[in-house]
């Protein structure tokens, strides 16, 4: 099977989890290359903004209201590309959430939610996407994580949920791409921490302020290698020296490697008192921005 993937410029893109961080930050660079885009998150009027932004330095995009965790939601978001642009080059799927929080003490039901947005919402994004890119050709691209493979702790439901990710990933290329010989090209992204406004929407059972361990990526690292994976059959990508060290370790020497992870307990908490014990867990966030506050920096998108 030789699988040509359209250029940027003539592809139609679906990314979920768009309203901010990575598939914000993705957005805004696939909108730069000529994309058309269909944006989905939870938040309707975060979204419209978004677009209203894209739109007036030309880009053609729609919103579309998604809470990936329900498949009916998901297919929504299928037909709104379909009604608007007649059909789905790449698929993203890259929503997620995360709890800060030792495994147990984080309730089942808070443990059970950050599983309906990454795993599921990856099933669900995967399966709606797959009839449109088989018919014509395309890319599916899920964002994992380095600890899809490794574990850091106080994150360890999230870790699972990425080791989850990992494997029905995996397993999916295997079916579509070997044994059907289908011209779908599905990429797993790995990042290592990403400079977002990640520990802000996370739900925190600590007793500080939660925060991202250093070294941080900037998210439109990540973005270009997820447009570069929608042009370019790719299996999989870690991004960012970390990850490819931690998870080169997980392999090789794996208690060398959970010793260094334990290391991050501390490292993940902030000198202060918890913001926002709920964070965006259950409900979505309203900010629009691609960029964290790591090293004391807020930054608007305003492009």
């Amino acid at each position: 099977m030789t699988l040509q993937l359209r250029p940027l410029e003539e592809q139609v893109m679906v990314i979920t989890g768009a309203s901010s961080g990575i598939g914000l930050a993705t957005a805004q660079a696939a909108a730069k290359r000529g994309a058309k885009l269909v944006l989905a998150a939870r938040s309707d009027r975060a979204l419209g903004e978004i677009v209203r932004r894209l739109e007036a330095g030309g880009a053609e995009a729609i919103a579309v209201e998604c809470d990936v965790s329900d498949r009916e939601q998901v297919e929504g978001v299928a037909r709104a590309a379909l009604a608007r642009f007649g059909r789905i080059d790449t698929w993203v799927n890259n929503a997620g959430v995360s709890v800060y929080g030792r495994l147990d003490e984080v309730s089942e039901a808070d443990s059970r939610r950050v599983f309906e947005t990454n795993f599921w919402g990856v099933y669900h994004g995967s399966l709606v996407a797959l009839p449109h890119l088989k018919s014509r050709g395309g890319a599916l691209i899920n964002v994992g994580s380095e600890v899809s493979e490794t574990v850091i702790p106080l994150q360890g439901i999230y870790s699972a949920s990425k080791h989850a990710v990992k494997g029905f990933t995996d397993a999916l290329r295997v079916e579509i791409q070997d044994v059907d010989r289908a011209p779908v090209a599905i990429t797993l992204i790995q990042p290592t921490a990403v400079d977002t406004p990640y520990p802000q929407h996370a739900a925190n059972y600590m007793e500080q302020e939660p925060k991202l361990p250093s070294p941080n990526i900037d998210p439109e690292k990540v973005a270009t290698v997820i447009l570069e994976a929608a042009e370019k059959p790719t299996r999989a990508v870690k991004v960012g020296l970390v990850a490819k060290v931690n998870t080169a370790l997980a392999k090789v020497a794996p208690r060398l490697g959970e010793k260094l992870a334990a290391h991050e307990y501390d490292r993940q908490q902030e000198d202060r008192p918890p913001i926002d014990r709920a964070g965006a867990l259950y409900r979505p966030s309203e900010q629009t921005v691609s960029v964290g506050q790591t090293h004391g920096r807020a930054r608007l998108d305003k492009d």
